[in-house]
């Protein structure tokens, strides 16, 4: 009986084959006379070489040689609201204490008010840089000096709740506003950095050459490089407001992203007392050129284009898009104004092939070249939503809220065609007063599909082509083959 208990445990605790262990493959399938005769030293001896070698592959002592990550701590795979944070957000407060700062960090996990942590996306990468031993997984930032250059002030959208969802407002405040909180030991980050720089960009300086633009020393430097205050955000989600944006309910919003992120966050589902949310997403830059100050005087012209990330054409140039060209010429309209005594501002979002990702708009495109009859304004849309199972996910109800931040109320020269971001901004409160199009001479031969189809599907028609956009039109737009 003993001898039998010994094998029945054994057999519970030892991989499901063994081999060469006293001649017998399938050491444990034998009659109770070959289990007393078996050889249990060997076979303790090879499960503790197993084990060992199931701890080295495993993610939390592989790496031997750079410092193995050695918590002293259980895994915590969800909270509960009676583990409710001291410190609690009331957003849309009137000063920056009342509201309470943002703790997503993980060095203090009781004082957490918020779901999901820091960097977006980039999260991930500082969780390998922990694994590896890289970086001490408790590391708190010096932020001495990292203050920003130019001061974004408070303006009444922050008081309201529902003017800004997705960010932060005092993000970029952290040390003045929550300096005692700081002082006390309590681990606060920002979500916001502003800093200056010059962008140079190779369009710029052939504008000069052409006598687009005009180098001032200020705004526009001789090279080319253009003077900008810039701002890098990240995503802070006030889930009320932003299920509110969607008309829909809170709970069908944390369900959905609980599931669709393959159950990332479940505290989405287990913490309805947390209403703060950063999602692993890509955030935005906001570049100012001319005075900041002037954002929030209405009696200043604001040129504005909200920019959504097209790496293919805005960092390599495709020709198959608008995005690089159209970008360009914002910069340049933003110049213009500047020089001119307003200010001009850039939102750059990363919404990469319009939220779907460049995997799925490659696809997309190899769909669109291929299809019978080539590729063809009348079917754009139509051979996305048959690849990605939508044409758009940018969705922008979220996207005035940097333009709310920075104290915009009035756009005089809003540098897109997209009837969608349009739709956002004047729905939110900002006036437009002008929508300027992308000049013909700069869209590129293969892009004509793109921005044929977009007009005829709803886009900002300058007044003298509004006469040619109809069914004949979209279906004369065609673009190259794809081997061509």
């Amino acid at each position: 009986r003993l001898v039998k208990a010994w094998s029945s445990e054994l057999r519970q605790s030892m991989p499901p084959m063994v081999e060469n262990v006293s001649g017998c493959e399938h050491c444990l399938s034998g009659s109770p006379n070959e289990q007393a005769a078996f050889n249990f030293e060997a076979a303790f001896g090879q499960m503790k070489v197993a084990k060992e070698s199931q701890e080295k592959s495993n993610a939390w002592g592989r790496d031997q040689k750079r410092g193995e990550y050695n918590t002293k701590a259980h895994v915590v795979l969800t909270t509960h609201p009676r583990r409710g944070s001291p410190i609690q957000i009331k957003w849309g407060a009137n000063n920056p204490l009342e509201r309470g700062p943002v703790i997503a960090t993980l060095s203090q996990p009781r004082l957490r008010n918020a779901i999901g942590t820091h960097n977006g996306s980039y999260s991930v990468y500082r969780s390998i840089a922990v694994a590896a031993g890289k970086m001490d997984p408790m590391f708190r930032p010096d932020l001495h000096n990292t203050s920003p250059p130019v001061t974004i002030p408070p303006n009444p959208s922050w008081f309201d709740p529902t003017k800004i969802v997705s960010m932060d407002p005092w993000g970029h405040m952290i040390v003045d506003s929550y300096g005692a909180h700081l002082k006390e030991g309590v681990d606060i980050r920002p979500t916001i950095a502003i800093t200056k720089a010059h962008i140079q960009m190779l369009e710029l300086v052939e504008a000069m050459e052409k006598g687009r633009l005009q180098a001032d020393g200020k705004i526009l430097q001789s090279d080319g490089s253009c003077v900008v205050t810039k701002a890098a955000i990240e995503h802070v989600w006030y889930l009320p407001g932003v299920a509110q944006r969607f008309n829909i309910t809170e709970a069908t919003l944390r369900r959905c992203m609980f599931e669709q992120t393959g159950g990332m966050f479940p505290e989405l589902i287990t913490r309805s007392d947390l209403e703060v949310f950063l999602p692993p997403i890509g955030g935005l830059t906001v570049y100012i050129f001319g005075p900041a100050e002037y954002l929030q005087d209405p009696s200043k012209v604001c040129t504005v284009r909200v920019h959504d990330e097209c790496n293919g054409s805005d960092v390599f140039g495709s020709d198959i898009c608008t995005c690089r060209p159209y970008l360009v010429h914002g910069i340049e309209e933003c110049v213009r104004t500047a020089q001119d005594g307003g200010v001009g501002v850039i939102v750059y979002f990363r919404k990469e092939g319009r939220s779907l990702g460049e995997v799925t708009k490659f696809l997309v495109y190899n769909a669109r070249k291929r299809q019978e009859g080539g590729d063809r304004a009348e079917t754009y849309f139509h051979r996305t939503a048959c690849v990605a199972g939508v044409e758009d996910m940018r969705f922008q109800e979220l996207m005035p809220d940097a333009l709310h931040w920075l104290g915009i109320t009035k756009i005089d020269k809003l540098i897109s065609m997209s009837d969608m971001k349009y739709n956002a901004i004047t729905g939110s409160g900002i006036k437009v007063l002008e929508r300027v199009p992308i000049p013909d001479d700069m869209i590129p031969a293969d892009a004509h599909v793109e921005i044929d189809a977009k007009m005829y599907a709803g886009y900002y028609v300058p007044e003298e082509k509004r006469a040619i956009i109809n069914d004949d039109f979209v279906k004369q737009s065609k673009g190259r083959e794809l081997d061509a």
